[in-house]
């Protein structure tokens, strides 16, 4: 209970009261977790924007600390976040290479420690993120801005408040982070996300941007595409499809980012199972709509689920479902599962 109130209390704080909370404010707070002999491991869900940030967090703590690492739960195969991370030379390592007991300052960024289980095992001293706060969990510092469009943009504020310029690499790194999470500020954003997204303008490479845009889908993928063009099913405004097994789950971001361009769709619902869980992306135009509240309400009680109005995510075990066997699930279940929230 104590950890809660104190969550509760930072996020009323750090996230909304800006005129006790500057950015200087938060960057003193920040610096403030770390002493010159910490070895730091940032964990992130590596996306363009959690890398992004994972790189301004190691450019504000160059010369303040012993060492920094950036390290992430899975291999990285999204073809989108392979460029960035070989054209930007990210140094992100696997978490489940590094020997965790080396690190004694742990920070958190894009996402928060109850939103992947091999984050729930770890005690975190910094977590940064705009995804809506959940709780259950504690840290020494908190920034959390659920109004935000992308931790890139609180990262601006961050450097920019540290007198730091930041180098092409990172400018690019940041401007491309921006992009991808307010979907070209189609989503749900703040005035302050375009002023970070100024900043950067005439500092990124934005030719380099377009390319990590355009290498997004390898040939072996478009069997998936197959897949969803012949299974798919639509009922009240609403395309679902389940994919069945897949190799990574940014094959259902993919499609479900493409089947949302669909003239009068209203929401898509994609499935696939990946390892022993079922992963689900809702998208919806977020008027009068809320992915992320749909996402709870279908899948909250079996595992973990939320997001925007306009995009949201769920993963729960299969154990947790009805389905012992993962062939057993299919496009219907789905839409029995939405249909009582119809």
């Amino acid at each position: 209970m104590k950890s809660q109130k104190r969550l509760e209390k930072i996020a009323d704080t750090v996230t909304r009261s800006k005129s006790k909370h500057s950015a200087i404010d938060r960057l003193n707070g920040f610096w403030d977790v770390f002493d010159k002999d910490d070895d730091v491991l940032v964990v992130i869900s590596a996306d363009p924007d959690a890398l992004a940030g994972a790189m301004a967090v190691k450019k504000l703590l160059r010369y303040r600390v012993k060492s920094v690492t950036i390290g992430n739960p899975h291999e990285i195969r999204r073809l989108n976040n392979l460029e960035m991370v070989k054209r930007l030379k990210i140094p992100v390592e696997r978490l489940s290479c590094l020997a965790i007991g080396d690190f004694n300052r742990f920070v958190l960024l894009d996402s928060q420690p109850l939103h992947h289980p091999c984050f729930e095992k770890m005690e975190f001293d910094v977590v940064i993120d705009h995804h809506p706060v959940t709780i259950g969990w504690d840290a020494r510092f908190i920034d959390i801005r659920p109004n935000y469009g992308a931790v890139s943009s609180i990262m601006v504020e961050y450097i920019r408040a540290a007198g730091i310029t930041p180098s092409v690499a990172l400018a690019t790194a940041l401007f491309y982070g921006i992009k991808v999470d307010t979907q070209n500020f189609e989503k749900s954003s703040l005035l302050a996300d375009g002023i970070s997204f100024r900043y950067l303008f005439n500092i990124a490479n934005r030719n380099l941007v377009r390319k990590f845009e355009l290498t997004d889908l390898r040939r072996s993928e478009l069997k998936y595409f197959k897949t969803a063009l012949n299974d798919l099913k639509v009922r009240k405004g609403r395309a679902f499809i389940h994919i069945g097994r897949v190799w990574t789950p940014d094959v259902l971001v993919i499609i479900a980012d493409f089947l949302n361009h669909v003239d009068q769709f209203n929401w898509v619902i994609v499935s696939g199972v990946h390892g022993e869980r079922l992963i689900t992306i809702f998208r919806c135009d977020g008027y009068r709509k809320n992915a992320g509240r749909l996402a709870k309400r279908m899948f909250e009680k079996l595992g973990v689920a939320g997001g925007h109005k306009e995009a949201a995510r769920a993963e729960v075990p299969l154990k947790n479902l009805e389905f012992p066997d993962s062939h057993e699930f299919t496009t219907q279940s789905l839409m029995n599962l939405a249909s009582v929230y119809e």
